[in-house]
């Protein structure tokens, strides 16, 4: 993966990208939640929804599941049933592959413009709903004959704040001539991923489509060379076709095959009036503990958008969350520890998460022993296990100012996965389970992008 190419270098893409912060505007304020242009709330529902009957709306849940700390709650959640677009355009420019990345300025963002995907879109905007300009390179996508398609699936988004949210991830790889527009440049597969290291920089729906990428393959070691630390070789081992894992494929898809059928799940959308346990005034929906999260409404005003101006409801969490990957070296391999992890958003019952992924204080409001396993090993992690760590924001375009704090940690000796819900899984594995829908949660699959940059 190269590091050099058409922007030279990691300074000259922060001067371009800082140039863009120049000339990128948005201001973001709050709105009460019934003075939102465009939207209304349904008399008889309390249900908070678009004019236009697209986009998504603000509803009810009422969520059992077995098993778990919490057996049933309720909660609002956003139902935004189309399916959008999320994209990346490659192309060899002498010889090294290149991403054409955009600068893209999100409402929820805590630092407005972040590092996106070529195209990023709903099904709305691409329509043009909200009757603003078209989607740029959107065709490439949507037409991809003549094209070279690396990644094309289906994945879900968060479980927690999303009812069954699907976006189709894909990387097209063209040859001919492609126009650079303003607010986008060319970086290398190995610029991007060096990125991924700072803070709040590359957003969520890069990293879930990078995740999809292809990244096993045949004597993976070999290629990389002999100077790498034990870590890293075990990594790379991690994505050969040949690695040897404490589990083999079939018995991954039967554990999660059996999870999902002893794990009794239900989520019945209601009127989110009827949500017990929550109270709305004009500013916000919130949690009656004041944990959790609140849905809030603001109003949008931009440059560089398909539309200048605009109102709309977003979910903001109470607190920054923790999302990790225990990592262990087991016969030379890299393997990492696996959740398969229940959230009513879900269509199929559970996906795999990461070891950990919470937002811890939200446990003091739920029974003590609820609190997830590991996350004890996790915040209580060395220095020198930490072998990856940054914030990240999740997408800005619903969410504001929701931040987690990635990492993957090394452990040593006996970690006890004895739990039916956790499995010891080698990269490659999760890789291919990426290939499919509905089977790595978008966590996870930020996590393996993080860790294709270890690789590099």
């Amino acid at each position: 993966m190269a590091r050099s190419g058409l922007v030279p270098d990691l300074d000259h893409f922060h001067r371009w990208l800082g140039e863009q912060r120049r000339i990128s505007q948005m201001e973001v304020r709050s709105l009460p939640l019934d003075h939102l242009d465009g939207w209304r709330t349904d008399p008889d529902t309390g249900n908070i929804r678009h004019v236009s009957g697209k986009f998504y709306s603000v509803e009810g849940l009422d969520a059992r599941v077995t098993a778990g700390p919490v057996e049933r709650w309720q909660q609002p959640i956003i139902n935004q049933p189309e399916v959008g677009i999320l994209g990346i355009l490659v192309k060899e420019f002498d010889g090294v592959l290149h991403c054409l990345m955009q600068a893209k300025i999100e409402p929820g963002n805590c630092n407005g413009l972040q590092l996106s995907p070529t195209v990023q879109a709903t099904r709305s905007n691409y329509t043009r709903v909200h009757g603003g300009a078209s989607v740029p390179y959107l065709d490439y996508f949507r037409d991809t004959a003549g094209h070279r398609v690396l990644a094309d699936v289906r994945q879900s988004e968060q479980g927690s704040w999303f009812h069954r949210k699907r976006n189709r991830n894909m990387v097209v790889q063209v040859t001919g001539e492609v126009e650079l527009l303003a607010g986008f440049c060319w970086l290398t597969l190995g610029q991007v991923h060096q990125l991924l290291a700072l803070d709040d920089l590359v957003n969520m729906d890069v990293r879930t489509v990078l995740s999809c990428v292809p990244f096993a393959g045949v004597n993976l070691l070999r290629a990389f060379g002999p100077d790498l630390t034990a870590f890293t070789s075990s990594l790379i081992r991690s994505y050969g076709v040949e690695a040897d894992a404490v589990h083999s494929t079939s018995e991954v898809l039967s554990w999660i095959t059996d999870v999902r059928t002893r794990r009794e799940s239900d989520a019945e959308r209601i009127a989110l009036r009827d949500v017990q346990g929550w109270n709305r005034d004009d500013k916000k929906i919130a949690h009656d503990s004041g944990l959790f999260f609140r849905v809030i409404g603001v109003g949008v005003t931009a440059t560089g958008r398909e539309t200048r101006a605009w109102a709309q409801p977003m979910i903001e969490p109470c607190g920054e969350g923790v999302v990790a990957f225990l990592a262990k070296q087991m016969n030379g391999v890299l393997h990492l520890l696996v959740h398969a992890k229940a959230e009513p958003g879900y269509v199929d019952v559970v996906e795999l998460a990461p070891t950990v992924q919470c937002t811890p204080p939200n446990y003091d409001a739920i029974p003590g022993g609820a609190r997830p396993p590991f996350l004890a090993e996790v915040l209580a992690a060395r220095p020198h296990q930490v072998r990856f760590e940054a914030v990240h924001s999740e997408e800005g375009g619903r969410f504001f100012h929701a931040r987690n704090r990635y990492s993957v940690i090394e452990v040593e000796g006996d970690v006890d996965a004895g739990h039916p819900d956790y499995r010891w899984l080698t990269l490659t594995q999760l890789a291919s389970l990426v290939q499919h829908s509905h089977y790595v949660n978008v966590q996870a699959r930020s996590l393996i992008a993080c860790l294709h940059a270890l690789s590099a």
